[in-house]
């Protein structure tokens, strides 16, 4: 490719990250972290180790399929998929579950520490499930290894720009709510649980229809 076509395509990559980071599923599973958290910088940090965990994910998966030219099978790509809808649930259901804890000034760090393991590793089992299709898109329009790697690369950094930016504004509702009406705080979080869970059976629904 020439020097402007590549330019074209990396600025198409990221373009596609931003968009890609506003998936259902990837909206769903960071609001179950944002939803706890009534603090403008800590739904910055959720987004960001989301999408920096989607970014290692498809990095590490993008270098074995293009860079060593590893196929991900259909079976491989359903699962998964599969193991998304899980952790959807898992994700629902604590929510639900820790809805009525209450924050802990004093356990700050550790807080932290698990705002951003948490969703970090949300992110990775999200990149791992997207990047079959992004692979495959990539294998099938740039032929040079190290463009195709480099368009994963920009993709994630414009995916990680995209959370950061999601996570910011599902925050609001929560703070605005928090300074105005509390009492809707743990109604708005038993409602994002259930809406988590419900979402996770339905991919787990679609997955099993198709294999049947």
């Amino acid at each position: 490719m020439s020097e402007p076509s590549n330019l074209l395509v990396l600025g198409l990559g990221f373009m596609l990250g931003l968009k890609h980071a506003a998936d259902p599923d990837h909206i769903i599973a960071v609001t179950t972290f944002v939803g706890k958290s009534k603090h403008l910088g800590r739904a910055c940090a959720i987004g960001l180790f989301w999408g920096l965990g989607h970014t290692i994910a498809l990095s590490i998966v993008g270098l074995l399929v293009i860079g060593m030219k590893i196929p991900i099978s259909k079976w491989l790509a359903d699962r998964m998929e599969l193991i998304v809808a899980v952790m959807l649930v898992i994700l629902g259901a604590r929510l639900i579950a820790t809805v009525h804890t209450r924050w802990h000034q004093h356990h700050h760090d550790v807080q932290w520490l698990r705002l951003g393991l948490r969703p970090l590793l949300v992110g990775v089992v999200h990149g791992t499930a997207g990047s079959a299709a992004l692979t495959l898109l990539v294998l099938s329009t740039i032929s040079s290894t190290l463009n195709g790697l480099l368009y994963i690369a920009v993709f994630g950094v414009g995916s990680m720009l995209g959370m950061l930016a999601i996570s910011v504004v599902l925050s609001f509702p929560f703070r605005f709510a928090g300074e105005r009406w509390t009492t809707l705080i743990r109604p708005l979080q038993v409602s994002i649980g259930v809406l988590t869970c419900a979402f996770g059976i339905y991919i787990a629904t679609g997955i099993w229809l198709k294999a049947s």
